[in-house]
């Protein structure tokens, strides 16, 4: 059996898929594997902020065709870039053991935490997610719009002058600069985007042979979680248009989970956590999520007034 993986060029996506394809051959030692990279519009225009070049699926969209061509058999996507609605004839297959779906603090030398940036410190970000939750905690902050993959961003601190940015934990951690965090930021103190830190594993959903290949590397927990979060994601009606994030903890056989919700032009957001039994994730993302689209619709309301 050979396999074929379509994944991003970028060296985190590489990793990401180094790491699935090293999975795979340990289950099936008979699979040949194979990665093909492929150039997401996403990657291609790297100076204009993610809401001004197309949307949901800017980073997936071109490794989806060719998995519908039939170019290759999986992709491996980051699932935080993939739209919360699965486009007909493919499967989210699986979703392996996630990895840390923090946002973390990356600053310049001689800043050892959040408290220690200066008054008017510049932060280089552009997530409105991220900017929403920053500002709450430090208003005084000025946001510098920035984007570009890990190693891009870390090197516009001192070429651009910037006091840090933000960054997920995770990327960080498979690119073995987790050194270089200040401050990890607790999912109460910035919601993480919903299904951060971990991966999906995308099909032909008639393809039973890659699934049935793909079933040993599914994690339960990862599962539940990306259930609620990208449930959580489609109620709300989110998009890169908009700041919103969604993290699900499961602990006891409970599961919470926390959301936020914002406005696309302005500073105005709102949060909200609700619980369920175990099992009950995708219905408890999408009552979370219609909630609190109903709740900004009212505040947007009392606020026109």
């Amino acid at each position: 059996m050979k396999l074929v993986i379509g994944t991003r060029a970028s060296r985190l996506a590489l990793i990401q898929t180094q790491w699935v394809a090293d999975a795979l051959r340990r289950q099936n030692p008979a699979v040949e594997v194979e990665i093909k990279t492929i150039t997401t519009k996403g990657d291609r225009i790297q100076d204009l902020p993610l809401d001004q070049i197309g949307g949901q699926g800017i980073f997936t969209r071109a490794i989806v065709a060719a998995l519908r061509s039939g170019e290759i058999d999986l992709a491996v996507h980051s699932l935080k870039d993939m739209p919360s609605a699965m486009e007909e004839g493919l499967d989210l297959a699986c979703v392996p053991a996630r990895e840390d779906p923090r946002d973390a603090l990356v600053t310049r030398p001689g800043i050892a935490s959040l408290e220690e940036l200066p008054m008017g410190a510049k932060i280089g970000c552009g997530s409105k997610r991220r900017i929403c939750q920053l500002l709450a905690l430090r208003p005084d902050l000025e946001i510098r719009p920035i984007r570009g993959n890990v190693d891009t961003r870390l090197d516009r601190i001192e070429r651009d002058g910037l006091d840090g940015t933000i960054l997920a934990v995770s990327g960080l951690k498979r690119l073995g600069w987790e050194g270089h965090i200040c401050h990890p930021f607790s999912p109460d103190e910035m919601i993480p985007a919903c299904g951060q830190g971990a991966l999906g594993l995308q099909i032909r959903a008639d393809d039973r042979a890659v699934k049935a290949a793909l079933a040993p590397l599914e994690d339960p927990l990862a599962t539940r979680q990306a259930a609620a979060e990208r449930a959580f994601l489609a109620a709300a009606g989110g998009s890169c248009h908009l700041p919103v994030g969604a993290y699900c903890r499961v602990e006891e056989g409970r599961s919470t989970l926390l959301g936020m919700l914002g406005t696309e032009d302005g500073p105005l957001w709102v949060e909200g956590r609700e619980s369920a039994p175990a099992g009950e994730e995708a219905a408890l993302g999408r009552r979370l999520g219609e909630q609190l689209k109903a709740q900004l619709a009212r505040r947007l309301r009392e606020t026109d007034r």
